[in-house]
């Protein structure tokens, strides 16, 4: 198996049958929040307005299978084992096509000697004993249509996996394999983000959909299994105060609306489209309120981008790189600025015309 990464899925004839089985009428989506997370990216997602979560549990978009959501917060269930059921049966093989989506990254439960887990959703019932996010992971995955990874956590393990951690956390790539493909001849879609951004998990979410439906190709993810369209350009790309870069002008508190390399921010490397689209009907999205960008969207993240709010790992180079290029930009600059910044002299209440009129071809 080897995945395509200039395109979007894994390239056999097993995934070419897949994406012709592709039109269903109805699929459920099963999320599990219960991996080692805060549930914001639950909470984030209730935010997007392009399209709406409810608009697409309620069939308001056109060209979607009916959309049977479960989801610990959205789902209309009461809980319990009413709430579990469409997850032990997905399990057991007898809910089909469904669509897994994880939260939160996945512990290590191979490292504890002499039982416990470090998380669990559910029972067993004949047992009683917790059932882990691993063991459900297991049982689900390799049955789903396609598998999501929602938010940096269960994309790449996040702040759970960073150095030091006692729970062996990792990305759900990670856990069931990169070369992992699901029933629908997917790989595992990785969503990033701390939280992730509102409008960039449903936005996928209907692209997944769609392509189940039969009415659209896979969705092109990058050799992360990003979005390419969403994750294909740097924060810097999309930064209202990039142009201060250019011009080596650089704040110096977090009051300036001026780059905030030398403050901390790793916009210019850092893969993340959320200057551009902001966080909530297009308002917000951390540079654009002063924020720096800590690299939440980044398989690297945290460990990579800490000690926060210190200026990059070289950006003490290219911002003095850029310095006497920059200077010298602003000062041409402010020359053509003030020759332009005035009106013609040929503007007055006088009498003479010196606009340059000629007489000549007046009737």
């Amino acid at each position: 198996m080897s995945v395509d990464i200039s395109g979007t899925t894994p390239v056999d004839q097993e995934s070419q049958d897949a994406r012709e089985r592709a039109g269903f009428d109805e699929i459920h989506i099963l999320w599990i929040s219960e991996g080692m997370s805060c549930d914001g990216d639950t909470v984030s997602i209730t935010a997007s307005d392009q399209p709406a979560i409810e608009d697409i549990v309620l069939g308001l978009v056109p060209g979607l299978p009916k959309v049977h959501l479960h989801n610990k917060v959205l789902s209309p269930s009461l809980g319990g084992e009413d709430f579990l059921a469409p997850y032990r049966a997905a399990a057991r093989g007898d809910l089909t096509p469904f669509i897994l989506v994880i939260e939160g990254s996945v512990p290590n439960q191979n490292i504890i000697e002499g039982g416990g887990y470090w998380t669990s959703f559910g029972n067993d019932p004949e047992t009683g004993e917790p059932l882990t996010l691993n063991w459900w992971i297991d049982r689900l995955a390799p049955r789903a249509w396609a598998v999501v990874a929602a938010g940096t956590c269960a994309a790449y393990g996040g702040i759970h996996a960073m150095a030091g951690n006692a729970t062996g956390s990792m990305g759900l790539a990670d856990y069931l394999g990169w070369d992992f493909t699901s029933q629908g001849g997917l790989p595992v879609v990785n969503v990033p983000g701390c939280p992730v951004q509102p409008e960039n998990f449903m936005e996928t979410l209907t692209w997944v959909l769609h392509h189940a439906a039969g009415s659209a190709p896979p969705p092109p993810l990058d050799e992360m299994l990003r979005p390419q369209w969403l994750f294909g350009r740097t924060v810097h790309e999309g930064c209202d105060r990039a142009a201060y870069y250019e011009q080596a002008d650089f704040a110096r508190d977090y009051n300036s609306p001026k780059c905030q390399v030398k403050v901390g921010c790793w916009g210019p490397v850092v893969n993340c489209n959320v200057p551009k689209r902001g966080w909530m009907a297009g308002i917000g999205g951390c540079p654009n309120v002063g924020g720096i960008c800590i690299g939440c969207t980044m398989p690297a993240f945290p460990d990579a981008f800490m000690p926060f709010m210190d200026e990059p790992t070289g950006g003490s180079l290219s911002s003095v790189l850029i310095k006497p290029y920059g200077a010298f930009v602003r000062r041409l600059r402010g020359i053509t600025s003030m020759a332009v910044n005035k009106e013609p002299k040929w503007r007055h209440n006088e009498e003479e015309l010196t606009s340059g009129y000629d007489p000549h071809w007046r009737a």
